[in-house]
């Protein structure tokens, strides 16, 4: 969750907020009564919110239950967003009320990928090689 934005680490504030807000969203978005029958169906996760380093904008990204119309539940959050900000924030103590965008949340996608690729058989037998020189260069 300590991503890197522009060459630098996300603060603890930035980190520790974005987690708040992480909790506070779930919980919004599970007991909150919407409009669009898609986003009333819709099992939602909130995978991770970022905040910007002055805390004005923080970004959810949003993963549906099966990846189904995630685009679609997406657009109509993003519309939702006026309504939803006062029951995310009340209680909270912030200097500022961050503007919230949400995101599909593709990085389960990317970690699926990245497992194809490294499943493949020329990297496997790249890593057996490697390791096999390794092993003959330390006798």
């Amino acid at each position: 969750m300590n991503k890197e934005r522009n060459g630098k680490q996300a603060s603890q504030r930035q980190l520790r907020v974005g987690e708040l807000l992480r909790q506070r969203l779930s919980d919004v978005l599970h007991r909150f009564d919407f409009e669009p029958k898609i986003l009333k169906r819709a099992t939602l996760t909130v995978t991770e919110v970022r905040v910007s380093p002055d805390l004005r904008r923080a970004t959810a990204y949003i993963l549906p239950l099966g990846g189904d119309n995630a685009a679609a539940i997406v657009a109509l959050l993003n519309e939702e967003v006026p309504r939803l900000k006062k029951p995310v924030l009340s209680g909270l103590h912030l200097k500022y009320v961050p503007d919230f965008s949400f995101r599909v949340d593709d990085s389960f996608d990317r970690a699926a990928h990245m497992d194809t690729l490294l499943a493949q058989g020329a990297v496997t037998r790249d890593l057996l090689d490697e390791s096999d020189d390794a092993d003959n260069g330390d006798s």
